[in-house]
């Protein structure tokens, strides 16, 4: 008889795709994914499946979702969260079970009384997340796979010799419709408004009211396929450390992040905040000048230390020691290099993963400083709310763990539409051509990832013509 909370040692796989691909269509399937073997940056990637609770949110109610009951609240949705992760050991590993989904941008809604002006095209919930009694946890430091489950919804234990085997000899799931774009990719901003809504801001900051206002575009398309074969394709064009795929039934998320928002381990609480960007060039040179030129900027430096401020005061609420280990450390990815940062924090006692998790909610780099009265400037400028962009995507231990990134780089797929957005802060020095430019920039890896799936709707097309 097997005895839970248990935790068994699998096959290594150095790509965890492989052992993705048979759960990839169960429900609430997720995969956190560390971008190996495509970078270095990351260590675990974690998988997860078929949860035994799902938390949603919509408006102001919460719904509870049970495997035979289900609870409806109007409470706020970080305290229920707190409330159905039953403390657990770690059993040495960084998640030993617990949740795992998103908290969108508009999840804020629930902290401030922000206005109602944006058009909310995105139907879909502030909040999703699952609560799962095993995961598949792979270590690509330690180059070890592990198989963890607590034990505590019936189900785990009465599958887990079948996950057991599953995972040792990872097969190839079904036959898969391909993901396919069928449309052009239309962003909600042309030039013209872009420039409208930069000198308004710019009329902002002038008068007082905020230092930095992120404006970001939101670009749309109509699509149809299976959107687990479009991330296989995005994680190989824009592989980041803080990547992600959540096949959720309302809602499938393609996340292709550079950024940390929130880590907590042995009580250290740690942020990563991205401001200031350059595009990388193909020409070895070019971009050596252009980590330089980034480097050196003093307007991104200053940019980076006006979050950095707010970051830490956000840290303040619940943690002592708050410091800044590391200003300005120049980051490369695929198709970026970024100006990083680091705020760590002690979690205070008394403090909850939730708690940290609410007081810092949304990020301060996708908003601006003071983050309300930004948050109100984005929703009077953005012509739609943002949903799960600028949100937040990772896991809550049951042994009081967490890693979230900030949901940027991020696709949504529902209704058979693909949206994604890109954005950057504006301050008083900035420049309306550079700062329109760099959103294209931060947009090339999902773009590549629309290209390509938009030829692969002509091919099929031509197919049957």
């Amino acid at each position: 008889m097997t005895t839970f909370p248990k935790v068994e040692e699998l096959p290594y796989r150095p790509d965890s795709e492989t052992l993705f691909e048979g759960i990839a269509d169960w429900p609430w399937a997720v995969f956190l994914d560390s971008g190996r073997p495509f970078i270095q940056q990351g260590r675990y990637d974690i998988l997860a499946a078929d949860p035994g609770t799902v938390l949603i949110t919509q408006g102001a109610v919460t719904e509870i979702r049970g495997r035979e009951e289900n609870e409806r609240s109007r409470e706020d949705p970080f305290a229920l969260l707190a409330r159905v992760l039953e403390p657990a050991s770690g059993l040495g590993l960084p998640f030993p079970g617990g949740a795992i989904g998103y908290f969108g941008y508009d999840l804020a809604r629930r902290l401030e009384d922000l206005p109602t002006i944006a058009e909310d095209a995105e139907d879909t919930p502030e909040m999703a997340l699952g609560v799962y009694d095993w995961a598949v946890v792979n270590d690509h430091g330690d180059r070890r796979t592990f198989l963890v489950g607590q034990g505590r919804d019936p189900a785990t234990r009465r599958r887990w010799r079948h996950l057991k085997r599953r995972f040792a000899r990872p097969g190839q799931g079904g036959k898969r419709e391909p993901f396919q774009v069928t449309g052009e990719a239309t962003s909600n901003l042309d030039p013209e408004g872009y420039a409208d809504r930069f000198r308004r801001i710019q009329r902002y900051i002038h008068g007082g009211d905020c230092y930095q206002v992120n404006l970001a575009q939101r670009f749309a398309a109509p699509a149809r396929g299976n959107a687990w074969t479009a991330y296989r394709t995005l994680r190989r064009l824009s592989p980041a450390p803080f990547s992600g795929f959540l096949n959720f039934p309302q809602v499938q998320v393609l996340s292709s992040s550079p950024e940390r928002f929130l880590q907590i381990s042995d009580q250290r609480v740690e942020t990563r905040p991205i401001k200031g960007t350059r595009p990388r060039s193909d020409d070895p040179e070019r971009d050596r000048v252009l980590t330089e030129e980034l480097a050196a900027s003093a307007k991104d430096r200053a940019e980076n230390v006006m979050i950095v401020d707010l970051l830490r005061n956000d840290l303040s609420k619940t943690c002592s020691e708050v410091r800044v280990p590391e200003l300005f450390r120049i980051e490369s990815y695929a198709t970026v290099h970024h100006l990083v940062s680091t705020v760590t924090g002690r979690l205070r006692s008394g403090c909850t993963a939730a708690d940290v998790l609410r007081g810092c909610f949304p990020g301060g780099s996708v908003t601006g400083a003071p983050k309300v009265r930004a948050m109100e400037i984005i929703e009077e400028l953005e012509p739609h709310r943002r949903g799960v962009y600028c949100g937040a995507i990772g896991y809550i231990g049951f042994n009081g763990t967490m890693d979230t990134n900030i949901a940027i780089r991020t696709l949504i797929y529902s209704q058979e539409r693909i949206r994604f957005w890109a954005g950057g802060g504006i301050v008083a020095d900035s420049e309306l051509e550079a700062e329109y430019q760099e959103t294209f920039d931060k947009a090339r890896g999902m773009q590549s990832l629309i290209r390509a799936a938009s030829a692969g709707a002509k091919e099929t097309e031509g197919v049957g013509s």
